[in-house]
């Protein structure tokens, strides 16, 4: 079983640039409506769909609000994408940061609003 997580959004353009330019992710399939990206590794993917098409049922019409989302991207070092993203002077939303959970990570936010939590996971502190 493979996911695709699949946002309803109006900023296709936009989208498409910040995910292919900025974080380096590759076009699998892209039509008028419809936009397909892959991660840099080729192991998952991130759709996104014009809202309201007439090639869509209404249950893929509304378009994602911008809120109550985020994704979480996996990397082995989040030093090197952090200072790889400031330098291509991305917004940078929460600065890198180690958790007492386990994690490092800092955090950034797409065009339609949904952030994105870059992470590498370490020990927990006990």
């Amino acid at each position: 079983m493979r996911l695709n997580a699949g946002i309803l959004t109006k900023k296709l353009n936009e989208t498409k640039d910040f995910y292919t330019n900025l974080l380096g992710f590759k076009i699998k399939f892209e039509n008028e409506f419809y936009l397909l990206l892959q991660t840099p590794n080729g192991k998952d993917s991130l759709s996104f769909l014009l809202p309201n098409h007439p090639t869509q049922q209404p249950i893929f019409h509304q378009e994602f609000e911008g809120k109550g989302m985020y994704l979480t991207i996996e990397v082995a070092n989040v030093d090197k994408v952090y200072a790889d993203l400031l330098q291509k002077n991305a917004d940078i939303k929460v600065s890198i940061r180690d958790e007492d959970w386990g994690e490092r990570h800092f955090a950034i936010q797409d065009p339609n609003g949904i952030g994105i939590d870059f992470v590498t996971y370490t020990a927990p502190e006990s």
